[in-house]
């Protein structure tokens, strides 16, 4: 679990080392809401949101995706303090419904 006030940098520094094909899903404390980074290339990301509003973000390159994490942060977790932060490796975006990390 992280803090939410540094959640952006320290995704973004994951997401930095993270193998092209892996995903991080970040959760609230209650797991009900979501949001999925799925490293597509080098430089691009998917983005699929998952919570009070349905949104997949396709193509995002890392310059965006700062801006769209500081976003969805305050419209998925406006209460949190704390977000977890799973690693899904051979993450595949095709399934119906994406694998999670398993407790």
């Amino acid at each position: 679990m992280i803090d939410k006030a540094s959640a952006v940098e320290a995704v973004l520094e994951r997401l930095a080392k993270l193998p092209v094909g892996d995903a991080l899903d970040m959760r609230t404390y209650k797991r009900n809401r979501s949001v999925l980074l799925h490293k597509t290339g080098a430089d691009t990301y998917t983005v699929t949101q998952d919570g009070f509003d349905h949104a997949v973000y396709s193509d995002v390159t890392a310059k965006k995706l700062k801006k769209l994490l500081k976003t969805l942060l305050k419209k998925e977790f406006p209460r949190s303090t704390k977000i977890r932060l799973y690693t899904l490796d051979a993450f595949d975006p095709t399934a119906d419904r994406p694998r999670m990390k398993e407790l």
